[in-house]
């Protein structure tokens, strides 16, 4: 399986993200699962690039070439898809990926999970969403879309096409139960 990570490249966040950043990492290669993920040296996205490359695994880095312009660059990445920008990055990692984990991130993560729920609620995919609720972080945005949800905005249930796990084995047990 191919699992797209989308997380956060800062690296003054929560020490416990890294840790479990890590666990995640090498348990994708000792399943052997290629981990996606948006090809730069820092913060989450270097930290499971390296975590799956030092457990045996393949890494995916779909880069854009401002990126490397920059020098940001991880050296974990394995297979690099160069792209002109930021949407043509989102559209090649749907296209790579059969799930899709959010880790803790900012603007850039929250874009591209929304990104990849919307396309699948008009039928483009039916890859699942899984928000990796790493010691609460996801917790306002599920507040936020139960809420969406109450009003009456949305034509399904969120739940359809985002899931939350709170651990790597609720993530497991996810993927093993096929409840996409």
């Amino acid at each position: 399986m191919k699992i797209c990570v989308f997380c956060s490249a800062n690296e003054q966040i929560d020490p416990a993200f890294f840790t479990l950043t890590e666990e995640l990492g090498r348990w994708a290669a000792k399943n052997g699962h290629s981990i996606v993920f948006g090809g730069v040296n820092q913060g989450l996205m270097e930290c499971v690039a390296k975590a799956a490359h030092e457990a045996g695994g393949r890494t995916i880095g779909v880069v854009p070439q401002i990126i490397e312009k920059n020098g940001r660059l991880s050296v974990y990445v394995d297979v690099e898809i160069p792209c002109d920008n930021l949407n043509d990055r989102k559209q090649l990692m749907q296209d790579q990926s059969d799930v899709f984990i959010a880790l803790p991130g900012g603007i850039g993560t929250l874009d591209e999970v929304f990104t990849i729920a919307a396309a699948a609620t008009i039928g483009y995919h039916r890859k699942p969403v899984i928000l990796y609720n790493m010691k609460g972080f996801w917790d306002s945005l599920v507040l936020l879309l139960d809420d969406l949800a109450r009003r009456g905005v949305m034509r399904n249930e969120w739940q359809t096409y985002i899931k939350v796990a709170s651990s790597l084995q609720e993530i497991e047990q996810l993927l093993s139960a096929s409840t996409f």
